[in-house]
C-alpha cells in the first residue's frame, strides 16, 4: 500500500484534476436519473399482481383504476357532465360511474339501492379513473383544476403525483439543514477553521460522483433519492477527519508534508476500510430483498460509501497536501471539552448499566416484533396534507372503496355468469362492471359500439370491474382478495388476473414479510464476518453487533409502546441502515479500549477510552440523528418521513448503547478482549498482558 500511496501523493495535482473533472461530469448525470415514485412498480416481476397488470396491458387499452374523484353536490346530469369533461383530460385513459353499471335512463328508485349507493349518495358522486402513469403529474394537476377545492381526489396515482411533486422540494430543504449542521459540527470538533470546509469538500465530491453514477441504474426509487445522499454524508463524515487528524499526528515526527501523508495513509487504512466495510455490507444486506426498493437503496447506499472511501484514499490526500498550510494557519485551540469527568461517571455506573440494558433487551426484542404494520401506499400521506384530507372526505362520505379488475378468458358467457353471481355473493362486492352484467350474454358483441366492447372484452378475455366497500389494505381487505382470488380459482384454475391497488399491496405484504428474516440475517452475519478477521476474535464480534442489534431492537419498540403503526418497508429496511450506520461506533470504542489497555488497567483504559472516543462518537451520530430527524421532519410522504424517524431515533439509541453500555460490557469481557481467554483465532503479543496490568 505505502507504493500506491507513494503515487498518490507525488500525482496530487492530475488527481484532483481527475476528480474535478469526473464531480463536474455527475453533476450533469445526475440530472438524467429517473426516480420512480411508484411503489407497486418494485414488485417482483412473478408476483400475481405484477404478472396481472402486464397481461392486462397487453390485452386493454384501459389501465387499473388508480383514483377515485368525489364531486359534492351535483345531480345524475351535471354528474354525467363532469365525467365527459374528466374524459376530455389528456392522460386520463378511462372514467367509470354509475351509468357503466345500470341503465340510469330508468327511474332510480327501481334500481338495486347498494349499487347506487356505490357511485351515487346524498347527491355526492364517486367516479373512477384510470389515469395512465406516464401523465398522471399533469392528468393530476388537471383534475383538480377541473372539481376545484371544495371536493376531492385520491387514490395510487394521485399519491404518486404529488410524492413526485413535494418530495425534490422537501429534499433539498433536508440536504441544505443537514450542510450547515455538519459545518457547526465540524466547527466546534475539529482544531482549524478551514478544515470543516475541507471535509465537506471531500463529501460533497464523493456524494456528487454517487449521484450522477446512479445513471448506471437507469432509474432510482424515490426512497434512494430521500434517502440516499445524506446518509453517505452522515456515515462517511469520519473517515476524512479520522484522515486529517492522523496526518497532523504524523507531522510532528515527519517534517517532509508527502511523508508525513504517505505513513497516515497507511496507519488509518485499515481502521478506516474496516469501518467502511462493515457499512457497506449492511447496506448491501439489502441486495436479497425479493422487493427491489431493497436493493435500490442498498446498491446506491454501498456504492456511495465505496465512493466515500475512494474519495478518502485519493482524493483527500491531494486536497490536504494542497491546503497543510492554510490548515495550520487557521488552527485554534479545541472548543470541545475534555470528557474526563463524564468518563469517570460513565466508569462508575457502567455495571449498573449493564444489568439495566439486560432487563431491557428481551422486552424491547418483543415488542419490536409485535408492532402493527401498513404494507401499501394508501396512508402515505397523513391528514394535514391536501391527498390525506381528500382521502378522508372520501371515506366520510362514500365510506371505504376500491376497485379490482379480474380478467377471464372470453367465450364462455355461461361460466361468465356464473363466475359473476358467486362474485356477488361475497359480502365486501358491492358491484361489477362486466359484458355480462352490463349488456347482457344474450346480445350479440357486434350490436355494441366498438369503445363499449373494448372496454369489456379484448377478443381473448374478458374483463369484470369489481367494487368492492374495504379499504386499500388491511386484514378485511386481505380476506376479500383471497375470497376473490379463490372464486375465480374455482371457474377458471390457474387462467385468470386480479388487479387493483389493495391486490398489488397484498401481494407486497407477502413480499417483504418473506424478505424480513433472511435480510437481517445476512446483515449480521455478514457483518460478524468482516469483524471477526478484524479482530482475530469470536467473542468481540458477538458483543459488538449485540450491543447495536439491542440498540435497533429498542429503536423498533418505541411504535409498539407508542401505539402507533409502521410501514413495514421502513421497520425492514431500518436494521440494515442502522446496523451498517452506527457499528462503526463500536468499532471505535473497542479497537480505542484495545490500545489503551496496553498501558491501562480495566479502570483507566475505560475512561481513558471513553475521554477519547466520545467527541469522533458525537460527531457522526450527532450527524446521522439530526439527518434522520430532519428528513421524518420535513418529509410529507409519511413513509420517508418514518424512515428518517428510525434513521434519527436510532442512532440516539446506537450513541446510548455505544456510550454507556458497551464499556461495561467491555470490562465484563476484558479477558476476551484483550486476548488473555484465547478463541479461534491467534491473538498478537502486543495483545497480551502482564499481571500488574490487569
Amino acid at each position: 500500500m505505502k507504493q500506491f500511496y507513494e503515487i498518490v501523493v507525488k500525482n496530487r495535482k492530475l488527481i484532483l484534476l481527475v476528480f474535478v473533472i469526473a464531480t463536474l461530469i455527475c453533476l450533469f448525470a445526475k440530472n438524467l436519473v429517473a426516480v420512480n415514485y411508484d411503489i407497486n412498480d418494485y414488485l417482483p416481476e412473478d408476483s400475481s399482481s405484477t404478472i396481472s397488470i402486464n397481461k392486462m396491458e397487453e390485452e386493454f387499452d384501459g389501465g387499473i383504476p388508480n383514483a377515485r374523484i368525489l364531486i359534492h353536490d351535483v345531480t345524475i346530469p351535471e354528474a354525467l357532465n363532469y365525467k365527459q369533461k374528466l374524459q376530455d383530460i389528456d392522460g386520463i385513459d378511462e372514467v367509470t360511474w354509475l351509468d357503466d353499471t345500470v341503465d340510469i335512463t330508468e327511474p332510480i328508485e327501481t334500481i338495486n339501492k347498494d349499487t347506487i349507493e356505490t357511485y351515487y349518495k346524498d347527491n355526492n358522486a364517486l367516479l373512477t379513473v384510470t389515469i395512465n402513469e406516464d401523465k398522471r403529474i399533469n392528468a393530476v394537476a388537471a383534475i383538480r383544476d377541473l372539481i376545484g377545492d371544495d371536493n376531492a381526489l385520491t387514490g395510487s396515482a394521485v399519491s404518486t403525483a404529488d410524492a413526485t411533486t413535494n418530495t425534490v422540494i422537501e429534499v433539498n430543504k433536508v440536504a441544505i439543514i443537514a450542510v450547515i449542521f455538519v459545518f457547526l459540527v465540524l466547527l466546534l470538533t475539529t482544531n482549524s477553521w478551514i478544515e470543516p470546509i475541507i471535509v465537506l469538500i471531500g463529501l460533497g465530491v464523493a456524494i456528487a460522483i454517487n449521484t450522477g453514477t446512479n445513471l448506471i441504474f437507469g432509474e432510482i426509487s424515490f426512497v434512494t433519492n430521500a434517502a440516499g445522499n445524506v446518509l453517505q454524508l452522515a456515515v462517511s463524515l469520519d473517515y476524512s477527519v479520522f484522515l486529517i487528524h492522523r496526518f497532523e499526528e504524523c507531522r510532528r515526527t515527519i517534517n517532509n508534508p508527502e511523508d508525513a501523508m504517505v505513513d497516515a495513509l497507511c496507519k488509518s487504512t485499515s481502521s478506516i476500510l474496516s469501518s467502511g466495510l462493515t457499512t457497506v455490507i449492511g447496506f448491501l444486506a439489502l441486495i436479497i430483498m425479493q422487493f427491489k426498493i431493497g436493493p435500490d437503496l442498498g446498491l446506491s447506499l454501498a456504492k456511495g460509501v465505496a465512493i466515500s472511501l475512494i474519495t478518502v484514499f485519493i482524493f483527500m490526500p491531494a486536497l490536504i497536501l494542497s491546503t497543510y498550510k492554510l490548515l495550520d494557519r487557521t488552527r485554534h485551540k479545541s472548543l470541545m471539552p475534555s470528557f474526563k469527568k463524564f468518563s469517570k461517571v460513565v466508569r462508575y455506573l457502567s455495571i449498573p448499566i449493564v444489568c439495566l440494558f439486560l432487563l431491557v433487551i428481551t422486552p424491547a426484542y418483543l415488542a419490536s416484533n409485535s408492532n402493527d404494520y401498513y404494507y401499501g401506499t394508501s396512508h402515505i400521506f397523513g391528514p394535514e396534507t391536501l391527498v390525506g384530507r381528500d382521502t378522508e372526505d372520501i371515506k366520510n362520505t362514500f365510506g371505504d372503496k376500491d376497485t379490482y379488475v379480474l380478467m377471464v378468458p372470453e367465450n364462455n358467457e355461461a361460466e361468465e355468469i356464473e363466475l359473476s353471481d358467486a362474485l356477488k355473493e361475497i359480502p365486501n362486492v358491492t358491484s361489477i362492471t362486466s359484458f355480462v352484467d352490463t349488456v347482457g350474454a344474450e346480445i350479440p358483441p357486434e350490436y355494441l359500439d366498438s369503445e363499449t366492447l373494448s372496454q369489456l372484452e379484448s377478443g381473448n378475455y374478458s374483463r369484470m370491474v369489481i367494487s368492492v366497500d374495504v379499504p386499500y389494505e388491511g386484514e378485511d381487505t386481505f380476506n376479500l382478495i383471497r375470497e376473490i382470488r379463490n372464486v375465480a380459482q374455482e371457474y377458471y384454475p390457474n387462467n385468470y388476473y386480479l388487479a387493483g391497488e389493495g391486490v398489488s399491496t397484498y401481494d407486497l405484504m407477502n413480499t417483504v414479510t418473506n424478505d424480513m428474516v433472511k435480510v437481517n440475517y445476512v446483515a449480521i452475519g455478514a457483518v460478524l464476518i468482516v469483524l471477526i478477521f478484524s479482530f482475530k476474535s469470536l467473542v468481540l464480534p458477538i458483543i459488538l453487533v449485540l450491543c447495536i442489534e439491542a440498540a435497533i431492537w429498542i429503536n423498533l419498540s418505541v411504535p409498539y409502546f407508542m401505539d402507533t403503526t409502521c410501514f413495514y418497508i421502513a421497520y425492514l429496511i431500518i436494521s440494515s441502515i442502522q446496523l451498517g450506520a452506527t457499528v462503526d461506533y463500536a468499532i471505535l470504542m473497542t479497537d480505542r479500549y484495545r490500545e489503551n489497555r496496553i498501558q491501562l488497567n480495566k479502570k483507566q483504559a475505560i475512561e481513558q477510552t471513553i475521554s477519547d472516543v466520545t467527541v469522533s462518537i458525537l460527531t457522526s451520530g450527532s450527524v446521522l440523528t439530526v439527518v434522520g430527524l430532519l428528513m421524518g421532519h420535513f418529509s410529507s410522504n409519511q413513509l420517508l418521513a418514518q424512515i428518517g424517524t428510525f434513521i434519527g431515533r436510532g442512532a440516539i439509541f446506537s450513541l446510548i448503547i455505544v456510550m454507556f453500555v458497551l464499556p461495561g460490557v467491555l470490562f465484563i469481557f476484558d479477558s476476551f478482549v484483550t486476548g488473555k481467554v484465547k478463541t479461534k483465532f491467534k491473538i498478537k503479543k502486543s495483545w497480551r498482558l502482564s499481571n500488574d496490568q490487569i
